[in-house]
């Protein structure tokens, strides 16, 4: 027999699940390779050993590699364990939405071979995209197919900033209009995240309202890290405009610009105003605040792992409260989504913490918490490769561990992306239900 890929989706949605099995292999060993050459240039590859049985079947979802690039029995495997080989040459298209197509290579002991292509995409049949600078917003709208009124989500990044157009468009897949809403590092907005006004948020929720007329009035805020902390912000101060919030790895508390203010500001400068006056961060005048492990690396050229001085930050509890995030204010359920290894900041801890505050509130909403098992901070949509675990900060310039392993923010990007479909859809219902 001459060895075949079979795929039951060859070309799908990159958060769908696909099973991938190879007919027709001579038994012994078979090398398995996965090759995606990205949009944005860079190159990336997996593989792995299996041994092939007499019936000449291998099942990738269902059988552990003999040796390679992972040892765990997890779906889409080859995908998540992708390690980047050559850098992006055009880094602007990193974030884009062009398809992805990752080349599947194979050969068997009597060396027969075979290839497949499975291509991810971020934009569902059906779905439009429009570029919104109204009234002076630097946004995305991605409506789905089919007659409205749709729920809508509104999307944040955290502070590498720019427009989260990938995670809008996989919503719109899932029957949500989605804007995905830049604040800084985008056309027409500052560079950084310094003193960046709540109203320019309060604007965009009021033009979403009314221009995009969401179904039942519902509207979503989903925001990761610095956008997870925004977006508990603006559910408690604009409670009346938020239906229910989605916190990846968020903050308890309310941070200065960090890494992503302008370069003359110290790091404890305002990030966030109000009506003119600065809301207060944990970091400034807080005799805890120790920089060494936000600066400093354990060893010279390796990642800092940031997360230490954030944890130091605490021990000064009237800083903290000061700059405690009101989350009882929110008027509407609230999934807080974590890693027990981030790197980044605690955000199991920050997460524990805003679910205790609201239980002991008597918050009426529900609040649930997808506390991740040794994953990292980087965790976002499934499908996706997950092996870099230190990156450069996009503003800072600095090498920074998210911490996890690539295993553990895999299935953290798979459990939590199911979640937060379950978590809408069961938001929505009960809006629809309220008398």
């Amino acid at each position: 027999m001459t060895p075949a890929f079979e795929i039951d989706i060859a070309d799908g949605l990159i958060d769908q699940p696909r099973r991938v099995r190879v007919l027709g292999l001579s038994p012994g060993v078979a090398h398995l390779t996965a090759t995606l050459e990205h949009p944005d240039g860079s190159l990336w590859q997996s593989e792995a050993s299996f041994e092939v049985a007499a019936d000449g079947v291998l099942d990738i979802d269902a059988q552990v590699p003999l040796a390679g690039d992972w040892s765990e029995l997890e779906a889409l495997a080859p995908v998540w364990a992708l390690r980047q080989l050559s850098p992006p040459r055009r880094p602007q298209a990193s974030e884009g939405l062009d398809p992805l197509s990752i080349r599947l290579q194979i050969g068997d002991a009597a060396g027969g071979s075979a290839s497949a292509t499975l291509t991810q995409r971020f934009l569902a049949p059906g779905v439009s995209r429009r570029e919104i600078r109204d009234e002076g917003l630097s946004a995305t709208v991605f409506s789905p197919a089919g007659d409205g009124p749709h729920p809508l989500v509104i999307v944040l990044n955290g502070s590498g900033g720019g427009t989260p157009e990938q995670r809008a468009a996989l919503y719109a897949a899932h029957g949500y209009a989605a804007l995905a809403l830049a604040f800084f590092k985008a056309p027409g907005r500052p560079e950084h995240i310094s003193d960046t006004p709540l109203e320019y948020f309060e604007q965009a929720l009021l033009w979403a309202r009314r221009e995009l007329q969401p179904r039942h009035g519902f509207i979503a805020v989903a925001g990761l890290s610095r956008g997870g902390e925004l977006a508990l912000l603006l559910g408690a101060t604009f409670p009346e405009l938020v239906s229910a919030v989605i916190g990846y790895v968020p903050s308890a508390v309310i941070h200065g610009t960090l890494r992503a203010g302008r370069p003359e500001q110290p790091r404890d400068a305002d990030a966030w105003t109000w009506r003119g006056q600065p809301l207060r961060n944990v970091w400034r005048d807080n005799p805890a605040a120790d920089w060494r492990a936000f600066d400093q690396p354990p060893e010279p050229g390796a990642a800092i792992r940031q997360a230490p001085a954030f944890v130091a930050v605490e021990a000064h509890a009237a800083s903290v409260a000061a700059a405690r995030i009101a989350v009882e204010r929110i008027d509407g359920p609230i999934l807080l989504i974590s890693g027990t290894d981030d790197g980044f900041w605690p955000s199991s801890a920050y997460s524990e913490r805003i679910q205790a505050e609201l239980q002991a509130a008597g918050h009426a909403w529900p609040v649930s918490h997808a506390r991740n098992e040794g994953a990292g901070h980087a965790i976002g949509f499934p499908c996706v490769p997950t092996t870099q675990i230190a990156k450069v900060h996009p503003v800072a310039g600095v090498l920074i561990s998210g911490g996890g392993t690539p295993a553990a923010n895999a299935r953290a990007n798979r459990e939590s992306w199911q979640a937060v479909l379950k978590f809408l859809a069961d938001a929505l219902r009960a809006r629809e239900t309220q008398p």
